[in-house]
């Protein structure tokens, strides 16, 4: 087992890797930077990594692990199928407003290992946890009943990661955070029965309300 100094160590250099990488994309971060931030030797990160590939798949698989954990919150603290999908919506915009656009493309570019393992976080935990929402928002009666749940499913998943099309979203005229705002919006929308769009109006409307209410704090 690790000492708890390496691990602390470990953890350090993950959390640092993980902020740059966000902030800046994956190409263009270097394990020289990672070092020189860090005020370390690079020879001390090789200790915990043989290269650059494998502290990359770490940083996703510890993002995967945070967001399971994070959803599954969700469901246990939601009032109902729609406020779920705010709880998760409003995490995910919190995400984006510091990630590059350009860290989608890197990962499957240049890590095709760890965007495996993204992939496989997409089409089985997400899939589940949207086809639990979609059973959760139909016995609440406030989905459609006609729903295909495989197809609908589907379409989630994917508009979920469309905010990092750069080519029909330009990042510069649509951000990040907006872009995945709209598209939830949509997707709540197109499921919604009338007693769901009821809600759907109440919660955005508490949003616009807790947003003005910190506009006014700052």
């Amino acid at each position: 087992m690790e000492s708890k100094e390496k691990t602390e160590n470990k953890e350090r250099i993950l959390g640092k890797a993980k902020d740059l990488f966000m902030q800046y994309g994956i190409r263009s971060i270097t394990m020289d930077e990672i070092a020189g931030q860090l005020g370390i030797s690079k020879k001390t990160i090789y200790q915990f990594f043989t290269d650059k590939d494998e502290m990359v798949e770490a940083v996703v698989m510890e993002e995967i692990t945070e967001n399971e954990a994070g959803c599954r919150q969700f469901q246990v603290d939601a009032e109902n199928a729609v406020h779920e999908i705010f709880l998760a919506m409003e995490n995910v915009q919190e995400m984006m407003k510091t990630m590059n656009p350009q860290l989608m493309y890197d990962l499957e570019k240049h890590h095709p290992g760890a965007f495996r393992r993204l992939k496989q976080y997409k089409y089985q935990f997400l899939f589940t946890m949207i086809r639990e929402n979609l059973d959760r928002g139909m016995k609440e009666r406030i989905y459609r009943k006609d729903l295909n749940p495989d197809i609908t499913c589907r379409h989630r998943i994917e508009s979920v990661f469309m905010a990092f099309n750069q080519e029909a979203f330009p990042p510069n005229k649509y951000p990040m955070y907006q872009t995945c705002q709209e598209l939830a919006l949509l997707f709540l929308h197109s499921i919604c029965n009338a007693e769901g769009k009821k809600l759907i109006e109440k919660y955005s409307n508490d949003r616009q309300k807790n947003t003005q209410h910190e506009f006014k704090m700052v």
